[in-house]
């Protein structure tokens, strides 16, 4: 009994989740968003989102891009429902607002400004920017809590490459929120002009430079380290491998349009892409031959890890479902009230239970912080 305590004890300790895990988490509820117009179920996602987020945030600088991404989602929203006002509020339904239409050219393909706003039209855009605002407050949830320098150790060797453009990329907003913040703390110390106008422009001016400077900080670094060095390899292996990825790359554009397509026989669909997915793995496992890199203090995956990522794959699937087999739910009328059923319930309590599964965040300067969370 003492030595499984043991092994159980350091998986709850206060230590960094394994930023894969936050990865597929976040994705599932993405998925399970743009399965479903339901402002009932994309709220709740997106409460489930902010919910992990205050509960399993660091003290670390992308943990603060967050708020960035809700006011995003808020301006998802607005844009599109004043979109639905611009380009004509919908022939048919209850008239909330009646505008003065304005007549556009026949090349414009049924295009018109303004006209009768109605009810209808102005929630099918409030469910559609609901939508985007859930999935994009899902990814951001995933960019507030997994830990970017830590998810580009886990990437596969031969993908390094692409893994390095991609963690750089995801982590611009993070460096931008943390520029801004130093920024305007800096200014408020030596004081000056308080404007709006003219204490934006010294504020961006500065904050443009801290980021370049960063960015090219961060390539110098990486390139000291040797990120994307590769080791010999013979002619015959880098052949063999991109034969093995270019016929794996046919096979699984074969397999999709397959899949898209229902006239083409059933072997092109998902036979193909199987042999695709098979065939591309190979390869990739072959090509992260040639990438010679060593790993300080692994990530370990331990049961929260486990809890989390099938938490997020069970979200996913549940929505994937409910647009298959309850088309009421996922997709309801804008001229009814939305309803729920047990299902997306039950979706959201995983959604909860699988991120307040995992372990306190690692805080600042500590070893559980630093590297394996040990």
């Amino acid at each position: 009994m003492s030595d499984r305590l043991a092994r159980l004890r350091p998986a709850r300790l206060p230590r960094d989740l394994h930023p894969v895990a936050w990865w597929l988490w976040a994705l599932g509820l993405a998925a399970a968003a743009s399965f479903t117009t339901n402002p009932y179920v994309l709220l709740l996602l997106i409460g489930v989102a902010c919910l992990a987020v205050a509960a399993r945030r660091s003290a670390q600088p992308w943990a603060d891009s967050f708020r960035i991404y809700l006011w995003l989602g808020v301006a998802i929203v607005v844009i599109r429902m004043l979109f639905r006002v611009l380009l004509g509020g919908g022939d048919g339904g209850r008239v909330l607002l009646d505008l003065p239409e304005v007549p556009l050219p026949h090349w414009t393909l049924g295009l018109r400004l303004l006209g009768p706003l109605t009810q209808e039209s102005l929630l099918a855009g409030l469910y559609d920017g609901l939508r985007l605002a859930a999935i994009v407050i899902c990814i951001g949830s995933a960019n507030a809590l997994a830990n970017p320098k830590r998810l580009l150790r886990s990437v596969p060797p031969a993908l390094y490459e692409i893994g390095s453009a991609l963690v750089v990329a995801v982590t611009v907003l993070p460096q931008l929120v943390d520029s801004v913040r130093r920024v305007r703390a800096a200014q408020l110390l030596r004081g000056g002009v308080t404007g709006r106008v003219r204490g934006l422009r010294r504020l961006i001016i500065p904050v443009l430079e801290d980021s370049l400077e960063r960015s090219l900080a961060l390539a110098a670094g990486m390139d000291t380290r040797g990120y994307g060095r590769t080791s010999g390899a013979t002619p015959r292996e880098r052949r063999t491998t991109g034969g093995l990825m270019l016929l794996g790359l046919a096979a699984l554009a074969v397999g999709i349009y397959g899949g898209l397509d229902r006239t083409t026989p059933a072997w092109l669909g998902r036979p193909m892409l199987l042999l695709g997915v098979s065939v591309s793995v190979v390869g990739v496992k072959m090509a992260g031959h040639r990438v010679a890199r060593s790993r300080y203090r692994p990530d370990r995956w331990r049961w929260p890890e486990l809890v989390v990522a099938t938490s997020g794959v069970l979200v996913g699937a549940a929505g994937w479902w409910m647009s298959r087999h309850q088309l009421t739910v996922a997709y309801p009328s804008v001229t009814v009230a939305p309803a729920l059923s047990g299902l997306a319930l039950l979706a959201v309590v995983a959604a909860v239970a699988g991120a307040l599964s995992s372990p306190p965040p690692a805080t600042t300067g500590s070893p559980a912080a630093a590297g394996g969370g040990t």
